[in-house]
């Protein structure tokens, strides 16, 4: 029997703020940069394993409308951030994929975000002809841990 999986409803969260000013094309995008185990063969196939904990950080991409609510509210988190490290408190969040089944059912795949900073400044650009990306901050922002569940 065939299997089916419907998205959409996405819901992103970061510090208990749901993001509702999602740009184009691919709004947010979550990666795991690092692998998560590490093996080393050696004489005779004997091989070893151990976790590589940098396997757990993962990365985020937002893309918000340039001067919208959800960008102030992220350069004023960047601007504390760079301000004071050390008193800056970490982000958190979370990232739900709404997927039904065809049937009606729908399953949640959720990733908790914890330990967020930001990976980088937010750049910029002008456009004389009319490129839509002149409207777009990317936020580039790094998290601890990021674990996934089913529900």
């Amino acid at each position: 029997m065939a299997s089916f999986a419907i998205t959409g409803r996405d819901t992103l969260a970061i510090n208990n703020r749901v993001l509702t000013d999602l740009a184009d094309g691919d709004v947010s995008t979550l990666t795991f940069p690092n692998d998560l185990t590490q093996m080393k063969t050696g004489k005779d196939g004997n091989t070893l394993f151990n976790i590589n904990q940098t396997g757990n950080n993962a990365d985020l991409v937002l893309r918000l409308v340039r001067g919208s609510d959800d960008d102030k509210f992220f350069n004023s988190l960047f601007r504390k951030m760079k301000e004071d490290l050390p008193s800056f408190e970490l982000m958190n969040g979370s990232f739900v994929k709404k997927i039904g089944d065809g049937s009606g059912n729908i399953t949640n795949d959720e990733y908790s975000l914890a330990g967020g900073v930001f990976k980088k400044a937010v750049e910029t650009k002008e456009s004389a002809e009319g490129d839509t990306e002149a409207a777009v901050s990317i936020y580039n922002l790094s998290f601890a841990r990021a674990d996934r569940a089913l529900g």
